[in-house]
């Protein structure tokens, strides 16, 4: 059986929050740059730079979301935030400030497990039917579900709908309608793993 292209609704979620987060991002920058600015301890060139990668993330927040959208222009900045957050924790933690430190590290964790799961998201969110069983997209990786722990599985031409053994249920808009070739094959997996279809 070939796969699928689905709309899954937690990745859809991701890419369409991916401008609020490159926006705390670069508030979150912004702030630290600006408490910072008079102090003896930091070089000039600390605050400059600081500065210069918020406006920087707030430009490409203002451009448009389509821009955010294209999953290499996402990862990039999101592997600058990560940077950028790392550096400031390890900077604040030699510094002895524990408090900022322990916040940007933390930042920098969050942003690197962003980055992990918007690395998935390069690929096309998939369904598909083996013999063994269904593969469904889920984030940080796809789940497999062994025929033994599906009770049911509706398809219509433009979506499936799958009922777990332990009922939980998993809706899967269609990103193109299914022909009735494919329809008819997923029924016959349907059929002869579960018995109905």
């Amino acid at each position: 059986m070939d796969s699928i292209a689905v709309v899954h609704p937690t990745f859809e979620k991701l890419k369409h929050s991916s401008r609020w987060l490159h926006a705390a991002a670069a508030l979150f920058i912004l702030t630290h740059a600006l408490s910072h600015v008079h102090r003896q301890e930091m070089p000039t060139i600390y605050f400059w730079c600081q500065l210069l990668i918020s406006l920087d993330i707030f430009i490409l927040v203002l451009a448009g979301r389509e821009l955010l959208l294209l999953p290499r222009v996402n990862l990039f900045f999101r592997l600058v935030e990560i940077i950028f957050f790392l550096v400031i924790g390890l900077i604040m933690l030699l510094a002895g400030n524990w408090t900022i430190a322990v916040t940007h590290l933390a930042l920098s964790v969050g942003y690197s497990y962003l980055f992990y799961c918007e690395r998935s998201l390069r690929k096309k969110e998939l369904l598909s039917l083996h013999h063994i069983g269904v593969t469904i997209p889920g984030l940080p990786e796809s789940r497999f579900l062994l025929w033994s722990q599906i009770n049911d599985i509706e398809t219509s031409y433009d979506s499936i709908r799958i009922t777990t053994s332990d009922n939980q249920k998993l809706n899967f808009d269609l990103r193109k309608n299914l022909t009735f070739a494919q329809l008819e094959q997923i029924h016959e997996f349907c059929r002869h793993y579960l018995g109905k279809c």
